[in-house]
């Protein structure tokens, strides 16, 4: 019984609480963490959709708050058994700066690590990237690849740059002695492409189809396949993980999953497809209407265009050097790790995953009309 009342009262601390995945994490901990005492939600901006999840048989504290200034941090930490940092600047575009995507990416975490450590914080679940891999900018293709597989991760663009040195500083800090002599214990996710409600990207694309007359245009290859995974199988892959890190902390420590599901491999356009069409868009062509070099013009013209008006105006458009290189560059992974090191099963099958994202697309449509 002693065991039983002590596990009613973990403290879990979700950053970037009220993000895409960072709500789906919140969410899904509340529905599926029996443990749970305790959800704190920290965020820069905080959602009123907060204020429904109060009045639940669990405490929830919503902090605002910034993970680049380190005392906020700390106060938030303070107290915590378990950290999700889901908290990041994902931008591909443009739209922020160099400085500020490593900022928020890098010192960011720097700043959740050694919180952890000053707090006596013992399991932190890093939110990585498949990024942090690839796909590279040479165009090599990882096909049904695994946490194993040789790839050679170039990257030259800020957001996977900084990704990828914030996964490696949350794997160094595993072990790391923190506050009352204990080791941290550390694990990262590298979700690759995620699907699901609220998915910006897939609004915009929507969107730009509505404009287009329900026309979407092909781009890319039918035949480059990516991976794509829904996000509340992610987020309930930070569940499981954070749940086992304590007790499995010598098989997970410093060790990094893909996240994966049963959604196919598919191009990102037929891919994207498998949610727009039912809401009544069209793919347009078999094969890319454009040749491929001069989409590698139209990106570097952008480019250009991007550096050019910086100082006057914000131009982030979706066709960019790094968002070509991505979209036209396989990369699918194949892995059993998670389910094999703690016991991750998806909790959505893509028929639910595809039915729950269609519905989603079509409400969002309704209130941009």
């Amino acid at each position: 019984m002693a065991d039983s009342a002590q596990a009613q009262k973990l403290v879990y601390l979700v950053t970037g609480g009220c993000g895409f995945l960072g709500e789906h994490v919140v969410r899904m901990l509340l529905q599926r963490e029996p443990r749970l005492g305790e959800l704190r939600v920290f965020d820069r901006h905080l959602g009123p959709w907060l204020e429904e999840l109060k009045t639940g048989p669990v405490r929830v504290t919503a902090i605002q708050g910034d993970v680049t200034e380190a005392h906020e941090v700390a106060a938030a930490v303070a107290g915590a058994h378990v950290v999700i940092h889901t908290a990041g600047l994902v931008d591909v575009f443009g739209r922020a700066s160099p400085e500020t995507i490593h900022e928020v990416n890098v010192q960011g975490t720097r700043n959740v690590i050694q919180a952890c450590v000053q707090t006596g914080t013992r399991f932190l679940v890093y939110t990585s990237s498949m990024e942090v891999v690839g796909p590279n900018t040479k165009g090599h293709p990882f096909y049904r690849g695994n946490e194993d597989t040789l790839y050679e991760a170039v990257h030259r663009h800020p957001y996977p740059c900084s990704k990828a040195l914030a996964e490696r500083l949350v794997l160094e800090a595993n072990g790391r002695e923190v506050h009352g002599g204990l080791p941290l214990v550390t694990c990262a996710l590298r979700p690759t492409g995620i699907y699901g409600e609220g998915h910006q990207i897939m609004r915009d694309f929507y969107r730009q189809g509505l404009r287009l007359g329900g026309w979407l245009f092909r781009a890319i290859p039918a035949s480059v396949e990516h991976g794509r995974v829904y996000v509340g199988n992610v987020a309930w892959m930070h569940v499981l993980a954070a749940r086992e890190l304590e007790r499995r902390a010598a098989l997970m420590g410093g060790q990094v999953y893909f996240c994966y599901d049963g959604s196919p491999y598919k191009s990102y356009e037929d891919f994207n497809m498998e949610f727009l069409g039912p809401c009544g868009l069209q793919l347009v062509g078999a094969r890319p209407l454009l040749p491929y070099w001069l989409l590698v013009f139209l990106a570097a013209l952008n480019a250009l265009l991007q550096w050019l008006l910086r100082p006057l105006v914000l131009y982030a458009p979706l066709l960019n050097p790094y968002t070509l290189a991505v979209a036209n560059t396989t990369f699918t992974v194949s892995t059993d790790k998670a389910q094999r090191h703690f016991g991750y099963e998806p909790l959505f099958s893509w028929e639910d995953s595809r039915t729950r994202t269609i519905l989603w697309v079509q409400a969002a449509g309704s209130s941009a009309q």
